[in-house]
């Protein structure tokens, strides 16, 4: 059984990345793609490339975590009625485990809580050959609309 509030799709996915006023986001900048969404995961991927390098050439930690904050952003906001509401991240963590130089990197979203207030979702990212390189957890603060 699906825990999304409603049907989505990856087209639902690519116009979100256009952000509201369709002049692109920082999902675009880094090349983040929601790429895959299961009944109760969503998957991200974002290319390990010289552009999101921190100065020594591995993968910014920060890189790892926008990547992180993506999935989990929009699995949260997918299992609310998202016309009443919105979440946003009110907090997030993450372990940096191994260092990434090239190939894709990939981001699961699995809930750990769903609530009226707030979600917790943790996020396991793992490089080309399905090593962990980055272990986090995105707490969602879920906000009434105007």
């Amino acid at each position: 059984m699906s825990i999304w509030f409603a049907p989505v799709t990856l087209e639902d996915c690519e116009r979100l990345d256009k952000g509201l006023h369709q002049k692109g986001t920082l999902m675009e900048t880094l090349g983040i793609k929601i790429t895959e969404i299961g009944d109760d995961y969503l998957v991200a991927t974002m290319l390990a490339e010289p552009s999101i390098h921190n100065p020594i050439g591995i993968v910014h930690g920060g890189a790892n975590v926008a990547l992180a904050e993506t999935v989990a952003s929009y699995a949260a906001n997918f299992v609310v009625d998202f016309t009443e509401y919105y979440c946003v991240g009110q907090e997030i963590n993450a372990n940096h485990i191994r260092a990434s130089r090239k190939g894709l990197l990939t981001a699961v979203a699995k809930p750990v809580h769903i609530g009226k207030r707030s979600s917790v979702w943790e996020v396991n990212i793992t490089n080309s050959g399905g090593e962990l390189v980055c272990v986090s957890r995105m707490t969602a603060a879920v906000v009434k609309r105007k």
